[in-house]
C-alpha cells in the first residue's frame, strides 16, 4: 500500500511540474526581455553621450505631418552662453543641484494639483530623446528609470546641449540653431540676452507662443527669465554647465 501511495505521489509531482513548466518559461522570457530592454537603454545612453541623437519621436511625428522639419544640430560651444543660462532659469533653476529629479518642484506641482509641471531638464531630455510625449504611467515609469542613467553618464553641460538641440521652438522648428535663424535671422552663437530670454519663454508652449510677436504675458515671462539668467550666473547655479 505504501508503494502505491509513493507512486501516486510521484505522478502528482510530475503532473504539477508539467503544469508549472509553461509559467517558468514565461517568467524566463519576461526576464530576458526586461534585461534586453535595460541593456539597449544603457547602450543608447552611452552612445548619445557622444553622438547626436539622429531624431526623436516628436520630430518623426511632426515631419510626417508637415512633410519635413527645420533642424540643425550645433555643439554647445556654438550656443551663446546666455541661452544656456536662460533655458535653465526658465525650466530648471536648480539644474546644477539635483540628480535628475527636483523634489521641491515635484512637491510644489502636487500641491498645485499638477497645474504646473515639475519635470527637470534632465527628465525632458529623457522624454524627448528616448521616449514619447504624453502622460501615461508606462512612459513616466520609463522616464523615472532612465533619468538617473542619463545623470550618471552625461555631464550637465551635455544634458543641456542635447536639450537645446531637440527642443521644439515653433511648429516644425527643432533646436536652438534652427530657432535662432527662424525667429531672428542669427546663429545660436550670436543670440543676444533679450533674444535668448524670448526663446526660453516660449519653450513650454512653442506652438502657441511667438518669440518675435510675443503677447504681454510672454514679454513679462521673458523679462523674468532674463533676470533669472543673471541671478544664476551670479550665485553659482550655472557653474555645472559653464565652459571651463
Amino acid at each position: 500500500m505504501a508503494k502505491k501511495q509513493t507512486g501516486t505521489s510521484k505522478r502528482d509531482k510530475a503532473a504539477r511540474a508539467r503544469r508549472r513548466a509553461p509559467l517558468r518559461w514565461l517568467r524566463r522570457q519576461a526576464l530576458r526581455a526586461v534585461l534586453a530592454v535595460a541593456a539597449l537603454a544603457l547602450l543608447l545612453v552611452l552612445v548619445f553621450r557622444f553622438v547626436a541623437p539622429p531624431t526623436t519621436h516628436t520630430m518623426w511625428v511632426e515631419s510626417r505631418r508637415l512633410g519635413g522639419v527645420e533642424r540643425d544640430w550645433v555643439p554647445v560651444d556654438r550656443i551663446a552662453p546666455v541661452m544656456l543660462r536662460s533655458a535653465v532659469a526658465a525650466e530648471d533653476a536648480n539644474f546644477c543641484a539635483h540628480w535628475g529629479f527636483d523634489m521641491n518642484a515635484i512637491r510644489d506641482a502636487i500641491a498645485d494639483g499638477a497645474a504646473r509641471g515639475g519635470s527637470t531638464i534632465s527628465q525632458q531630455v529623457v522624454k524627448n530623446v528616448f521616449l514619447w510625449q504624453g502622460r501615461s504611467w508606462p512612459r513616466k515609469a520609463l522616464e523615472a528609470g532612465l533619468t538617473p542613467l542619463v545623470e550618471a553618464f552625461w555631464p550637465k553641460r551635455r544634458i543641456l546641449e542635447v536639450y537645446l538641440n531637440v527642443a521644439e521652438f515653433d511648429e516644425g522648428v527643432f533646436g536652438v540653431e534652427a530657432a535662432a535663424l527662424h525667429y531672428f535671422g542669427v546663429a545660436a552663437a550670436d543670440l543676444s540676452d533679450a533674444e535668448a530670454a524670448r526663446l526660453a519663454a516660449i519653450l513650454p508652449a512653442p506652438k502657441s507662443r511667438s518669440a518675435v510677436d510675443p503677447t504681454a504675458a510672454t514679454r513679462r515671462r521673458a523679462a523674468q527669465i532674463a533676470d533669472g539668467a543673471v541671478v544664476i550666473a551670479r550665485d553659482g547655479r550655472a557653474a555645472c554647465f559653464e565652459a571651463e
